[in-house]
Parts: structure tokens; sequence; C-alpha cells
């Protein structure tokens, strides 16, 4: 599960992912194809989970939904629809049926939408002026992390100090450390804030940085 938070001017995205799957920190990780769009880079797949365009003045975040799996002889990557939405300014123009369900937030200066994609239909949408919060069931206020968590959001322009528990394997965990029957660990590997002018990262194995 991950996570996103976003209102009027501010989003906070939580990654959770397999501590084994290669990646690395925020950059200009593709000048040829996307200059000036700066996210961390997923190394087996090469896209990225939260991508900001400074100069358009957008970020957007993706978040792995559920539904119908795409056919694996056709599936692509969902990373790089962040990178596409924030230069197009929207869901970019793609065949949708190749990729896994997911749902992708977009915001800029205009406000925040909500695209939700569950492999067979696609739903947009406007998010309210207020602060929300996104999980892999989408909107969902019955979300145990939801329930728990967007009050304490909600109540708080600071939103790093709710960030600061002990990663646990609950339902309700806003930081997620599970490890599995096999030895992997599913967990959640890092932070990112954006408001307009700042990005701050924070790799939850240790390194914080800002403004890459």
């Amino acid at each position: 599960m991950c996570t996103v938070i976003v209102r009027p001017g501010k989003l906070m995205g939580i990654r959770d992912e397999f501590a084994d799957r290669p990646w690395e920190g925020p950059g200009e990780h593709w000048p040829e194809e996307y200059p000036g769009v700066v996210g961390g880079r997923d190394l087996k797949a090469g896209g990225t989970w939260l991508a900001v365009h400074r100069a358009g003045g957008r970020v957007a975040a993706l978040l792995n939904g559920r539904g119908v799996m795409a056919e694996e002889t056709v599936r692509v990557s969902r990373g790089d629809l962040p990178l596409r939405a924030v230069v197009a300014g929207g869901l970019p123009e793609a065949d949708l049926s190749r990729y896994d369900p997911f749902h992708l937030v977009l915001a800029d200066s205009s406000g925040a939408r909500l695209w939700s994609w569950d492999g067979v239909r696609l739903s947009r949408t406007g998010l309210p002026d207020e602060t929300v919060m996104i999980v892999n069931t989408g909107l969902d206020p019955d979300s145990p992390r939801v329930r728990a968590h967007l009050p304490r959001f909600r109540a708080t322009d600071d939103w790093w100090s709710l960030t600061r528990e002990e990663p646990s394997s609950a339902p309700e965990a806003l930081i997620l450390r599970h490890e599995l029957p096999d030895g992997r660990v599913f967990a959640s590997l890092s932070i990112t804030q954006v408001t307009p002018g700042t990005y701050e990262f924070h790799d939850l194995g240790g390194h914080i940085g800002s403004n890459p």
C-alpha cells in the first residue's frame, strides 16, 4: 500500500515497496525524454512513483490500484504515467488496457485531480479544496489507514511530524514494515513532500535531502 496526502498547495507521497527492489533518490533522471522533471527512479522499470515539473508547477503521484491486471504479453510499466502527466498537465493519451490498475494524482495551481483505472473503467475526480488521502483503494473513507490518519493530517500543517512513527504491519499503519513468509520485506521506503518552490525527500533508510 502507498499513500498520497494532498491539499491545495501541498502534496506528500509515502512509497511502500519491496525493500529489495532497486531504486535511486530524486534527480533529473530523464533529461532527454522529460527535461526538467525531478523524481526518484525505479531501476527495474525506469519510471517513478512521484514526479515534479518545476517549470510547469505540477506534481504527479502514482499508486497501484485494484482490479483486472493487464495481459502479460502487452503490459507496460505504470511508472511512466507521472512523468508524462506532469509534462502534459493531465492524464497522458495511452492505451490503458496495457496498464495494471492505478490511481494517478495530479496537482497544480488550478487544483488537484485523480484518475483511477481498474483495468476496465477509467474515472476522473476533481479533489476538493481540503486535505484528502488516497490509498491503493482510492478515495476510500473506510480504509483503516484513512480512518486513523486523515483527521490528524487535517489538524496540522506539520505533516512531517505525523510520519515519525515506528514501522508496523498493522492495517492502519502509516509507516509500514511487513515481513513476508518467504523472507522478503515490504515496507515504506521514502517520503516526499512538495510545496510551491520546495521539494523535500526522506529516504527511510536514513538519508535526508532537500531541493535536489
